[in-house]
């Protein structure tokens, strides 16, 4: 096992990061933990209780990235329907910092099954993004009513074009803002200048904090095979760097038998560029889990 921060100075740096971010939301909220046998998890639920029958939302954020960033959409979510963020183990934020070093997929799968159990009663759709897709991926909860994958993971191996190589050594070498904005905007679509502006602190954090984690391998035929008895919807970016959607929409049918959808003028950072086409790709899609 492997610690994803530098130092335990590092660790706290990054947990008063996020809890200040969290506690000064002002979304209506509460913040716990729950335990498993990858650590403690922490766990952030907005919304009013489920009703029969209808699925909570479980957001699981990507690389790097947390519940404290993904309050904004999580916020207009709870607005309708219980939503429950939960940060992965082994990145920066409120979970248990250490990670395997091998099989590092199944150990998320079987983490998302115990942590779904704890916080969540009943029937879930899990949202996962770019890592958090995977992991929704290795996953075989039986609470799991659907899937939502934006940007995810695990279908396809990442791409990383030379010129977002090019701003990645830099930010690995010497984090500064500006190498960390500068890498952001490699990862968003073109023009997207606010989103670099809103994250670069965040990955500034990261570079000097953290040891950051190499992008997951796709997963086996034969356990994609499986999940095709879940509903499954994959959404990426027209200027996804990381997943072309030329190469992420065939796989997602082929591999995963799933409904594709492409957000045209969004990159790889769907919840920060396009929020409100994926609120409404996840709203659709948890109505027609919830009339089925």
């Amino acid at each position: 096992m492997t610690s994803v921060y530098r130092s335990e100075q590092a660790r706290a740096e990054v947990r008063r990061w996020c809890v200040s971010r969290i506690e000064g939301s002002g979304m209506a909220h509460a913040r716990s933990e729950v335990t498993t046998t990858a650590g403690v998890t922490g766990v952030v639920t907005a919304g009013p209780e489920p009703r029969v029958g209808e699925p909570s939302v479980v957001l699981l954020p990507g690389t790097n990235m947390n519940a404290a960033l993904c309050l904004p959409v999580a916020d207009v979510l709870a607005r309708e329907r219980r939503v429950v963020v939960l940060d992965l183990p082994g990145q920066p934020g409120l979970s248990a910092d250490l990670r395997p070093r091998a099989k590092r997929l199944s150990w998320y799968g079987k983490w998302l099954t115990e942590a779904l159990a704890q916080a969540v009663p009943g029937p879930v759709v899990v949202v996962g993004h770019s890592l958090g897709g995977a992991v929704a991926l290795a996953c075989d909860a039986p609470q799991i009513v659907g899937r939502v994958l934006l940007s995810s993971a695990g279908l396809v191996r990442l791409r990383v074009p030379a010129p977002l190589l090019a701003a990645t050594v830099p930010w690995l070498l010497r984090p500064t803002v500006a190498r960390s904005t500068a890498l952001v905007r490699h990862m968003a679509a073109p023009g997207r200048g606010h989103v670099a502006d809103s994250l670069g602190e965040w990955m500034d954090l990261v570079g000097r904090c953290c040891r950051t984690s190499l992008a997951p391998l796709p997963l086996p035929s034969g356990l994609l095979e499986l999940r095709r008895s879940v509903p499954t919807l994959v959404v990426t970016g027209q200027f996804d760097p990381f997943l072309p959607p030329r190469e992420l929409g065939p796989a997602a049918r082929r591999r995963l038998g799933a409904e594709f959808r492409l957000i045209k003028g969004a990159g790889h950072l769907l919840l920060d560029e396009s929020p409100e086409a994926v609120l409404v790709a996840v709203r659709e899609f948890c109505a027609a889990r919830t009339a089925g």
